[in-house]
């Protein structure tokens, strides 16, 4: 029972340890995009920070969304979190409420001047 108990708080400790915030970097239609997260993701309520840029310039006109979700599976209902962002600092926050642990797949999605709308697919894991 000991020996559970050790492994037990060893595991938790290095899964704690090796958490590291989501900082994935992509391209779509000549911008550059950047989704950060300010802390490991948890359970509960997190943050998110989008900067865009194009030819090397900061985009701060744009309106962007994100939508997470995680498809229906036996026993769990379809879950889905959407924000719009906020820009400060030059940069679009955001505030996602992850219900559970699991894979969540998620549409970035930003609205660009000239009317066009740019999405990027991915998923994060927690």
């Amino acid at each position: 029972m000991k020996l559970f108990k050790i492994l037990g708080a060893l595991l938790l400790t290095f899964g704690l340890l090796s958490a590291q915030p989501i900082d994935l970097n992509g391209k779509k239609d000549g911008y550059d995009i950047s989704l950060k997260s300010e802390k490991s993701l948890v359970v509960g309520d997190n943050t998110f920070l989008v900067t865009l840029s194009k030819d090397g310039n900061t985009i701060t006109d744009a309106k962007v969304k994100v939508k997470f979700f995680m498809p229906e599976m036996p026993g769990m209902p379809y879950m889905e979190q959407t924000a719009k962002a906020e820009l400060v600092d030059g940069k679009y926050k955001m505030l996602i409420n992850f219900s559970m642990s699991g894979t969540w797949q998620y549409h970035l999605m930003f609205k660009t001047q000239d009317g066009k709308v740019h999405k990027i697919r991915s998923s994060v894991n927690l």
